[in-house]
């Protein structure tokens, strides 16, 4: 058999010309193929076909070139239809579409929008007007005018405990917890690290850059503070040593540096404060201590006039103190802001103040701005920013806690008057500047999308190529509702430049939110601005606390958004909820009086729909399906016709019955609802798609399938999974005993983690608050070091999961490993077995598949995803990410081979191997479910092998690999079609792919791609023109008319979570297949286009990112780029055209990357200027006398007391320096800058040359001319010369 296949393949290799992959798909090497099936190894053009000698070869989609006979095999070489191998061209001589090619694609990080996940410091250029902000995992974000916002990495992830710009110098310092020093370079548009220096002996707590200095104070835990050379990032020999900056007589330690600032009115003073209340101001020059200040309460802030003879300090009693430098053995003033004194004449105790700011006006008093300070026993309060002008308090209540605020004043000199104008406040999940030029305050509007996680992000959605007018429109509506009370003025952070690229096109992204909402964003230019906000919630009543069906299963986010489907062209909007409804809205603009229809549907299987392998059969279930039909479900039906006998069915909403008044926008119309059956709630929604041409929408779930047309507002089909088989099933699912105890006892065996989520509701809400508790319970570390540096002192740790949730966990996977957890032998989950013996149902008892919104912005659960991890891991990664527990198809073949089909073996306890080996075992978690519809498409195809023409289909695709095409009949007038009812008859084709499928795509037999009708979209609540009737304008993508010269059918392509294959209909033949992934599985794969063609793209569990053509699936590109370590990124990560993409990188944040080789090569160009060549503004001249009696009368050398020469060399063993890549990088700009300047100046120098020779010309010209001149002249003048006056 073997040299009949090699001289197959050398034939086919002859006659193709070597074009194309030739791979083999026969019954010895997959499994999944049925008996006498063809064996196809397959060319570009080609495809050999392998029967067996007692089968029956079919005529194929070609003529039969070869007929070859070997053995018990018959093999037949076919040509595919349409094809010619030698010419490159179709039957017709029209030339096919090039493939895409690797060099088009390349991955890279574009943008990250949103706010800052866990910040944790904050910085400003007073020159440049830029602004950065570090967070907790090592980024930084450098914010400048909109447009402006930039995104750094440090590779450490070590959390970000100070920022310090070298101002108006394109340059930023970065203290790391890591103890690591890093020195920016701003003056490229993706900034790199120059230079970083490693502290190997202590730990950095303090730093400070003095304003045109390149010296750099580094305070420690030890209380030491050494100097940093900027330039070099070399470590000065100049140590100030703690024991010498305080008294000999002091006993105690004076803690960590907290502070430390240079004089306004010297230079050469450096004052130091330490934590535990000490104040040290000493002299650079001198080695020496001017002076020392003790005070009792700890120090957290110390901030100074600008005349440097007084400074202000914040303590830990929630005190401020005000210290003259000419006396300084007591506070000038002590001030407690909300410390009121008591009835006993005590002061009532505060909180600590941790930072002040006093800033002087020379139009107003001096302004104290400091956080904090306020009173214990107002238990329950918000945080607060405090404004002290003169004798006015105004107190700032924030909705967050506030990390950071940052004074911005008109100047950079610290001894000027600074006249503030703005604060930055910094919170945990905000950032809001305020005026402070106004008496009242107010808050400037925020042009950044800073607000992506007012509620938990949930899913997202991203269109790229949208049509043109939609945005304007979107955004007009949207500012309608703008809140208001802004200050007027222009937004303070305006620094570095952007223009709008050439290489731009309109975007949106959607995001889905917890509370029900949504929200459209302009995403054009690598920017984003939110254009329009909708809300689901106001389709419903209020469910009353505590009472109903929402108030027992969703009780916190009822409304929370699941899944979106936007057709941009009509206009049409579905959004699937969390309670398992369904919302349809049309957009209009105006406003109109409706009432919103609702539509209940009962989707829900009986028991027999379970696919379980049969005890007695151990072999591939294969054989023709027996007298098990399950028994059939009653329809469902709309609102008040549920069955007799099921009264208490219900669903979990109710939809307002009352006409409102609703905005223009999105208008709700149609409402769908699942409803419970027999006391068991319904089960989520899977997938969903919507149709405007053909007025249908789909949904489906792991019990069935639902078609909806919304247009009469009517049920069309609603059948469980099994029933759309028909007599075409592919698999053998056996009957049960109706003796079933509905109360399940495979409780346990069924908690994937969507199961364990609605159990842990009360352990662990995937809530933005329970996540920051989380995670400031368990990293915090890093944060409180930047506030008290005693308070730690040991390096950070890394989050751990609560052991309740470790627990859960361990269950999931089959056995029980942590200590806390209740014993189970391992190998048998903990199902009590009676007499019949395991008796399975679809989940366990009071367990509803949901209660709390899965929010994607939260899911911070690590889960396995290498190949050497289990089953149920991937299994319950799967369920988390569909909200549903799901069968796929190669788990099936796996348990038909099992010996003991209800229990765990001892291997797979051991091992959990990831492999789909079909000798291994799989959990009862996987064969107690049931098959999940788990993708839909709408559109023109062809249901049957014998169709001519093509005609209205719905794609299905199944959690098995099943693919089911069920052909619809619309009528295609407009006043039938809102009259006769649309027909489907689910009797279509039947595919098989292996693992679930994942998406659909078609594409004509040119390779383009084929879009789905739509219907041009048209206001229902505009005036009636009698001249211009309203009537549906539907535009079509047939195969058969998109390519009239490459004669009948197209192409389909299918990926599943394994593997992709590439169909030609109506023939329904294999032309292409490629497997995606053995190790690892597809969460997200999208047809798209890319550089006029179109291709895959999958993300992969184990973080690889790929691309395949179309429709040859030839790999283009494979990236290891993202491991997935929690579901966000799985629920979140989606694909559109021109080779865009994104992701939810953290609750905060959306980070797009680019896989276009062109838009990677355009970032630059896209990318906005952090930094601008601008004038350091001049110092105000101080005036002879004041320069003479205030100090400061000469210049302090930092050069000539820090340098090697008289300092020396610092010891090795303290730091450690790190040249960073940013150093090479900006040596390969500047080279290249001097290389173009050298460029242009030859250039330039060449025209200069050209100009004087063609000067020297025109000069020899004019002097040529000159002289003919003068020749004439002369020759005039003694013509004239003896003439009288009168002979003139």
């Amino acid at each position: 058999m073997r040299s009949l296949q090699d001289f197959l393949k050398l034939h086919l290799e002859r006659e193709t010309e070597g074009t194309g992959p030739i791979a083999c798909r026969c019954r010895r090497c997959c499994r999944n193929s049925p008996p006498s099936s063809p064996l196809n190894v397959l060319g570009s053009e080609w495809r050999l076909e392998l029967w067996e000698q007692s089968a029956q070869v079919s005529e194929g989609v070609g003529r039969a070139d070869h007929l070859l006979s070997g053995g018990d095999y018959r093999v037949s070489i076919v040509r595919q239809r349409g094809w010619d191998s030698h010419r490159g061209a179709d039957s017709q001589g029209n030339r096919r579409p090039r493939d895409s090619v690797s060099e088009n694609f390349q991955l890279c990080k574009t943008v990250r929008h949103g706010f800052p996940y866990q910040p944790t410091a904050l910085a400003f250029d007073p020159v440049q007007k830029i602004l950065a902000i570090g967070s907790r995992s090592g980024g930084v974000r450098i914010l400048g005018r909109p447009g402006v916002d930039c995104f750094c990495q440090h590779e450490s992830g070590a959390a970000v405990l100070q920022l310090q710009f070298l101002i108006n110098e394109g340059a930023l310092v970065t203290a790391c917890a890591d103890d690591t020093l890093h020195l920016w370079n701003l003056r490229q548009r993706r900034p790199a690290v120059l230079h970083s220096l490693k502290f190997n002996r202590e730990r950095i707590t303090f730093c400070h850059l003095p304003f045109q200095s390149k010296w750099l104070y580094v305070g420690t835990e030890r209380g030491n503070t050494h100097i940093v050379n900027i330039e070099s990032f070399i470590l000065s020999g100049y140590v100030i040593m703690w024991n010498k900056a305080i008294e000999l007589s002091t006993k105690t330690h004076p803690g960590p540096v907290v502070h430390l600032s240079d004089s306004p009115k010297d230079e050469g003073k450096l004052l130091i404060g330490f934590e535990s209340g000490t104040i040290v101001q000493w002299d650079l020059r001198g080695k020496k201590a001017d002076f020392r200040i003790y005070y009792d309460e700890a120090i957290h802030s110390v901030s100074w006039h600008h005349e440097g003879k007084q400074f202000m300090c914040s303590h830990s009693d929630g005190s401020l103190t005000l210290w003259n430098l000419r006396n300084t053995t007591r506070p000038f003033q002590v001030t407690f802001p909300h410390g009121k004194i008591q009835k006993d004449g005590k002061k009532e105790s505060c909180k600590p103040i941790l930072k002040v700011e006093y800033k002087t006006s020379r139009s107003s008093e001096p302004f104290v701005i400091f956080s904090g300070g306020l009173s214990y026993d107002k238990a329950g309060r918000r945080p607060t920013l405090t404004i002290m002008h003169g004798k006015a308090i105004t107190v700032l209540e924030m909705d967050y806690p506030i990390v950071e605020f940052m004074v911005l004043c008109e100047t950079p000199y610290n001894n000027e008057v600074q006249e503030p104008y703005a604060v930055v406040v910094l919170l945990e999940k905000d950032l809001i500047v305020v005026d402070l030029t106004q008496s009242n305050f107010p808050v400037f509007e925020n042009p950044y999308p800073m607000d992506v996680h007012e509620s938990p992000v949930t899913c997202t959605a991203y269109f790229a190529d949208c049509p043109p007018d939609i945005i304007p429109i979107l955004y007009s509506i949207g500012a309608k509702h703008k809140k208001t009370g802004y200050s007027q003025k222009e937004w303070p952070i305006g620094g570095g430049t952007w223009t709008l690229g050439s290489h731009t096109y309109p975007e949106i992204i959607i995001t889905g939110h917890a509370d029900g909402s949504i929200k459209f964003w302009d995403a054009s230019a690598i920017t984003l601005q939110m254009l329009y906000k909708l809300k689901t919630s106001k389709a419903f009543e209020k469910p009353k606390v505590g009472e109903g069906r929402a108030a027992e299963l969703v009780e916190e986010d009822p409304f929370a958004v699941q899944m979106v489907s936007w057709c941009p062209q009509s206009r049409i909007f579905c959004v699937v909820g969390i309670s398992a409804h369904i919302i349809l809205y049309r957009f209009s603009k105006y406003d109109a009086n409706t009432q919103i229809v609702s539509l209940d549907v009962r989707l829900q299987c009986e028991s027999e729909d379970v696919i379980s392998p049969s005890e007695n059969e151990n072999n591939p279930c294969f054989t023709e399906p027996g007298s098990h039909s399950p028994q059939p479900q009653p329809p469902a039906s709309p609102r008040g016709g549920t069955p007799e006998g099921l009264k208490d069915s219900g669903p979990c909403l109710k939809v307002k019955d009352r006409v409102v008044r609703v905005p223009p926008g999105y208008q709700a119309e149609l409402v769908i609802q699942l409803l419970w059956v027999d006391g068991e709630p319904p089960q989520q929604i899977t997938s969903l798609d919507i149709n405007s041409a053909y007025g249908l929408l789909a949904f489906g779930n792991c019990n069935g399938l639902a078609v909806v047309d919304y247009l009469q507002k009517t049920l069309l089909l609603c059948m469980s999974t099994l029933d759309l088989y028909g007599a075409a099933d592919p698999y053998q699912r056996l009957t049960r005993s109706p003796r079933r105890n509905r109360q399940s006892t495979s409780e346990f065996c069924m908690r994937g983690l969507s199961n364990f989520y609605s159990d842990s509701k009360k352990r662990i809400r995937t809530s933005y608050q329970s996540l920051t508790e989380l995670s400031d319970n368990q990293q915090s570390v890093d944060m409180e070091r930047s506030k008290s540096p005693t308070s730690v002192k040991g390096p950070g740790r890394k989050l751990s999961l609560p052991t309740d949730l470790k627990t859960d966990l361990d269950h999931v996977n089959g056995h029980c490993t942590s200590p806390t957890s209740q014993p189970c032998s391992a190998g048998k989950p903990r199902v009590p077995v009676g007499p019949e013996g395991p008796r399975l149902t679809r989940r366990g008892p009071g367990r509803p598949p949901f209660r709390k919104a899965q929010s994607a912005a939260c899911m911070e659960i690590s889960l396995p995803v290498s190949h050497t991890e289990g089953y149920a891991s991937r299994r319950a990664m799967l369920q988390q990410l569909h909200g549903v527990t799901m069968y796929s198809h190669d788990e099936h073949h796996s348990s038909s081979t099992t010996t003991s089909p209800y229990c765990w073996t001892d291997r797979e306890s051991r091992e959990n191997s990831f492999s789909r080996s079909r000798s291994s075992s799989v959990s009862s978690i996987d064969r107690d479910t049931k098959e999940a519809v788990t993708t839909l498409q709408f559109g023109e195809s062809y249901a049957r092998k014998t169709d001519a023409l093509p005609t209205p289909c719905l794609w299905v695709g199944t959690s098995l690999g099943v693919v089911l095409l069920i052909p619809m009949s619309i009528p295609t007038d407009q006043e039938e079609r809102m009259d006769e009812p649309v027909t489907i008859g689910p009797s279509g084709a039947v595919l098989l792919l292996k693992g679930s499928v994942l998406r659909f795509g078609f594409l004509d037999c040119m390779g383009a791609l084929i879009q789905s009708p739509y219907e041009v979209w048209r206001d229902l609540n505009a005036p009636e023109d009698p001249d211009r009737p309203r009537r549906r304008k539907l535009v079509h993508f047939s195969p058969s008319s998109s390519q009239d010269a490459c004669g009948e059918g197209h192409l389909a392509v299918v990926c599943s979570e394994r593997q992709a294959k590439v169909f030609l209909m109506p023939s329904q033949s294999c032309l292409f297949v490629h497997n995606i992934t053995e190790s690892s599985f597809v969460l997200r794969a999208d047809v798209v286009s890319v550089c006029n063609s179109a291709c895959l793209a999958c993300f992969c569990a184990n973080g690889h990112v790929m691309t395949l053509s179309l429709p040859s699936l030839r790999p283009l590109m494979d990236v290891n780029y993202l491991p997935l370590t929690d579901m966000r990124i799985a629920r979140t990560f989606c694909f559109t055209n021109g080779g865009q993409a994104l992701y939810l990188s953290s609750p905060t944040e959306i980070q797009r990357i680019t896989y276009s080789q062109e838009m990677c090569d355009n970032l630059q160009e896209m990318l906005g200027e952090l930094f601008t060549p601008i004038e350091t503004p001049e110092a105000q001249n101080r005036g002879f006398l004041k320069g003479f009696f205030g100090g400061n009368a000469h210049t302090f050398d930092r050069e000539e007391l820090f340098g090697e020469a008289a300092a020396g060399k610092a010891s090795r063993s303290l730091a450690q320096h790190i040249p960073g890549q940013g150093g090479v990088e900006g040596m390969k700009v500047a080279a290249g800058g001097a290389v173009g300047e050298l460029a242009r100046a030859r250039i330039a120098l060449d025209e200069r040359g050209q100009r004087l020779g063609e000067l020297e010309e025109r000069t020899a010209l004019m002097m040529t001319s000159a002289e003919t001149f003068s020749k004439h002249a002369h020759e005039l003048m003694l013509k004239c010369k003896d003439k009288k006056w009168y002979q003139f």
